[in-house]
């Protein structure tokens, strides 16, 4: 059976309901969890103007901090529900990538994510991290929808 999930997060509210899920199950099961975020490391030209304002510092610096937020959810829960957890955040223009690298590094059997349903050409342009781990990855990965 499984001992240690990655549980990778968006910050989504879809991210925090397979969180929760993830962490339940874990809990059944008698396994670790690891937390995950993936910090966008796009080309200065991809991020909105408004974004572009302040220094880079600032701008790790806020990234780190949603990060924190992002994985407090995975503290949170669990804590509250008694399972053994660790979080992790990795910068990467790539999320699917740093997911199964981290899924790798960390030791973990089973990835644990949510599915954001885009379909048509919000699939194509907007890409699916979610269906880009499953192709990838040789770790099973359950979906939560």
């Amino acid at each position: 059976m499984f001992k240690h999930l990655l549980l990778p997060t968006d910050g989504s509210p879809r991210s925090e309901a397979a969180i929760q899920k993830g962490i339940a199950f874990a809990k059944s099961i008698n396994a670790k969890v690891t937390g995950l975020h993936v910090i966008p490391g796009l080309p200065i030209v991809a991020y909105p103007t408004v974004m572009m304002e302040g220094t880079s510092q600032e701008h790790e610096a806020n990234f780190k901090a949603q990060a924190e937020q992002y994985l407090s959810v995975v503290e949170k829960a669990a804590s509250n529900a008694g399972v053994a957890f660790d979080c992790a955040y990795v910068t990467s223009g790539h999320p699917y990538a740093a997911i199964i690298e981290a899924a790798r590094e960390k030791g973990c059997d089973l990835i644990v994510m949510a599915s954001h349903g885009r379909r048509g050409a919000k699939a194509v342009l907007l890409g699916s991290e979610t269906h880009k781990v499953l192709v990838h990855s040789k770790l099973p990965v359950l979906v939560y929808p």
